[in-house]
């Protein structure tokens, strides 16, 4: 959708997330799947007591990814293509494929999210599994120093984007802010973000 059908990316994801949530709750909706143990014990296996694997398989999947990104060729090529996607092309760069890459990339790191997210809870909710999450993740990145013209930002930048607004969640929480409410200021936070990238590249 993105590379042949030139759809700008934020449609084709919103897009695709409608029709394959829809489709999962249209065979799911008569289903009620069960986690095996041994399936769960991928992220309830305790060290020193606690339950802290999914933080070491996270902070594996960033290191990973902060290596990709500054120490690859298709790493240096993610940034060219997102800072000038027709000069990139005028280089040799095949932006199609590095596209392509970074939409597969993204797909295999949600897939072991949600392997990670069942394992750790020990159920299913076909309905709203995930659901919410892709306000966190915009909010994390942006938070995080990621342009959104492209071409800037870091691994690094949105992990901490991410403990900020997982200090904010729990924040809102201790104060009993309500949970819709928190969504606003969630968007809040978005807008603000997008406001000072907007200023300082005036700048």
């Amino acid at each position: 959708m993105v590379t042949a059908g030139k759809i700008p990316p934020f449609i084709a994801t919103l897009g695709a997330m409608k029709i394959l949530r829809s489709v999962t709750q249209q065979f799911m909706q008569s289903s009620s799947p069960k986690v095996p143990t041994g399936f769960q014990q991928i992220a309830r296996v305790k060290v020193g007591g606690q339950m802290f694997m999914p933080i070491l398989y996270w902070l594996l999947i960033a290191l990973v990814l902060y290596i990709v990104s500054k120490k690859t060729v298709f790493g240096r090529h993610v940034f060219a293509v997102g800072s000038n996607e027709k000069t990139s092309r005028l280089s040799g760069i095949n932006v199609n494929r590095v596209k392509l890459g970074v939409y597969a990339l993204m797909g295999a790191v949600v897939a072991i999210a949600a392997v990670l997210q069942v394992s750790r809870i020990g159920a299913m909710d076909p309905a709203n599994a995930g659901s919410g999450y892709e306000l966190d993740s915009i909010a994390a990145v942006i938070v995080g120093g990621t342009s959104m013209s492209g071409g800037k930002g870091s691994v690094a930048g949105t992990v901490f984007g991410m403990l900020i607004i997982a200090v904010m969640n729990n924040l809102l929480n201790l104060l009993g802010v309500p949970p819709f409410l928190r969504e606003a200021f969630k968007g809040a936070i978005i807008i603000a973000a997008v406001l000072l990238q907007r200023k300082s590249s005036d700048n």
